[in-house]
Parts: C-alpha cells; structure tokens; sequence
C-alpha cells in the first residue's frame, strides 16, 4: 500500500495529523501526571481547566454571542433527534421538519414519537439534478413553535446555504453534525445548533448544543434527565461522566483550527478542495455528480460511474493506493469522499490524480 494514506470515511473521520500527533505524545502521560488522558478523572482540577478552555475557544472560533449557551452532550446526533422536541414541545405543540434527505426525515421519524410535527418536502429534481427549494418556498405553519432543518446531508452530499429568514417568533433548529467549523456561520440566525463529533471536533461520543438562553426552559416532564437542557447546563456538561477522551480531542481540535487563522482560513481551504474534486467529476465522461451546483455539499462529495460494473475495481485500486473508504452510502451506492477540516489539499489532489488515471485507463 502507498505509503501516504488519505482517509476519506464520513464518520467516524479524518482527524488533524497535528492533533494526533500530540495525542500519540500524550496518551501515557497527560500534564506529566505519569498517568493517561483517558484515565483521568473529569471532576479533576486539570481536567476541567481544559474543558473550561477549550469552550472559551470553541465560542471565539465561532464568534458564539453572550445569550447562548455551549452544552456537551452525551451520544450522538440522534440523541438531539429526541431531546430537541423533549426540550422546546409539549404534546399541544407542532414542528415542521424539512426534508431534504436521509437524516433531516430520521430527525422527523424521531420528532412524531412526541409531537404533532408535520414533514416539509424541498428537494426538487430538474434536468437529472437535485437541488432544494429556495426557503420563501417552504410551506411553513407561522404557528408552528420551530423549523428543523439538517444543513449538510452527509448520504446524498446535499447542503443548504441559504441564511434562515423565518418569522422571528419561530426558533430554527439546524443539525450540522456534517458541516460545524467548516465555515463562517452567524449563531443569530438560529435558536439550536446541534452536531455530533465524529465529522470535524473528534472522536464519537459527544454532541455540541449550542442554544439561546431562552430557549433553555422547563421541558416536557417525561424528558430524561441525560437530554435536559437545564439539567446539562446546571452541571456544566457534566452530569454523568463524560466522553473524558473525546472533548480532551475536541479541545486539541479548536487550538488547532485557531492556529489555522480560524474559520475564515478553513472555508477557504474546504472551498479549494471542494472545487478541484467537482472540476474532476464535471470534466469527466466517468463520473457523474447528482447534486445541482448551488447546493452541492464541500464537505461529502458524492459521485457516480456511469459503468457501474466498473465500481468494486475502482475501490480495489483506490485502496491500494491509499485513497480509504471511498465506497458511497448503502442506500445510494456510488462513491462518496468525505473531505473534511481535516483532509487536506493534497489528498483531495491525489484522489483527483487517481480518477483521472482510473478513467484513461478504464473509462
């Protein structure tokens, strides 16, 4: 196998060579403790001066404003899929949830278990592309109390870009598991962001809430205490034992994107990687993109053999050149390459180089 090794997985993914590194320094003996970060404890002085730092950088990178609140969740994306409607609803209130792919409708499955929440379809197909529908064109409900939307589909490589713009008196709720830290954002325009951790803070296990204060409120009283709002933010994130490891990773990952130059510096390195992987793709006669232009994802791009008896020798060949983990979604097939914070240029380079080899020589 080719010695430099690009690993393209949507999740769990690619983490900064530059963290691992000091990961693989620290790992047996954290703080000259003579003892590992994955041993300490997370009521320890140490500990928590780390967490406590590495929120202060988490809300700077992401210019977080003084009446929201940063909560670290236990579990995954999923768990928000519940805890979201347990916080903000009780059985009198309605949601609507917008469908734009695999993860935003799981979001709504979840949702119905609690409330009335009413699914919003925006993907639209024109000329063989997808693409979703500008948000004036939402059928909302003004009464409805919130909007839940999954800004980056991780399956179809489907993004919305598009700034909220709703009736005020509407929270939106916006999943971006897929793309936090990936670009500028403004935390304004939402009442919830939620993301889990395996795409760009780290390994699995925790998820970031991020939440406007009045929001924060007594939820449903069937709620469990591990998915209530007021209850995590009492105990500073910690009311059971926390994922010890995946924050002291998520902590190394936020100084590194501050010595990046920050966010602004990463979106316009994800923007390089993204548009010479689409050019590949576009000037080709191999490969195929679904995704209309303005909603193409730069985080997961999926593509497509128009030979598809073509496809489990392109992943053989891709491997042995240490291009891992490029075989699309189950439910879509195709390839998909997960370009994250943490892949870098020259890998999404090398890929490029291998397709353009792959379709010479078999196309």
């Amino acid at each position: 196998m080719n010695s430099e090794i690009y690993n393209f997985s949507a999740g769990p993914a690619m983490i900064p060579k530059k963290v691992l590194n000091i990961i693989s320094k620290n790992i047996k003996n954290w703080n000259n403790l003579g003892v590992s970060i994955i041993e300490i404890s997370h009521r320890f002085k140490d500990f928590i001066d780390m967490f406590e730092t590495a929120k202060k950088n988490l809300k700077k990178i992401m210019n977080i404003p003084e009446n929201y609140k940063i909560l670290f969740c236990s579990g995954g994306a999923r768990a928000q899929f519940y805890a979201v409607p347990m916080n903000l609803l009780n059985t009198t209130h309605t949601a609507n949830y917008i469908n734009s792919g695999y993860w935003s409708k799981s979001a709504f499955i979840e949702s119905q278990r609690l409330c009335s929440s009413k699914l919003i379809n925006v993907r639209r197909i024109k000329d063989g592309k997808h693409s979703i529908l500008p948000m004036q064109d939402w059928k909302i409900n003004n009464k409805t109390s919130y909007i839940h939307y999954c800004q980056n589909e991780t399956i179809e490589g489907i993004s919305i870009y598009e700034r909220p713009n709703f009736n005020k008196s509407i929270a939106v709720i916006a999943d971006f598991s897929s793309s936090i830290l990936s670009r500028k954002i403004n935390i304004k325009d939402y009442g919830i962001i939620y993301a889990s951790a395996q795409k760009n803070i780290g390994p699995s296990g925790v998820t970031i809430v991020i939440i406007r204060e009045d929001l924060i409120k007594t939820c449903n009283k069937h709620c469990p205490s591990i998915l209530n709002y007021q209850t995590i933010l009492k105990n500073k994130s910690m009311f059971n034992t926390p994922v010890t490891f995946s924050l002291y990773v998520a902590s190394l990952v936020f100084e590194w994107i501050k010595k990046m130059g920050g966010i602004k510096e990463i979106e316009k390195i994800n923007e390089k990687k993204s548009n010479l992987l689409y050019k590949t793709i576009d000037d080709s006669s191999l490969y195929t993109n679904s995704i209309a232009k303005k909603n193409r994802s730069s985080m997961n791009v999926s593509f497509f053999l128009k030979d598809e008896r073509l496809n489990e020798l392109f992943l053989k060949k891709t491997h042995k050149n240490g291009l891992l983990f490029l075989k699309g979604h189950s439910s879509i097939g195709g390839m998909r390459a997960s370009i994250y914070n943490a892949m870098t240029f020259n890998g999404v380079k090398k890929l490029s180089q291998y397709m353009k080899y792959f379709e010479k020589k078999y196309g």
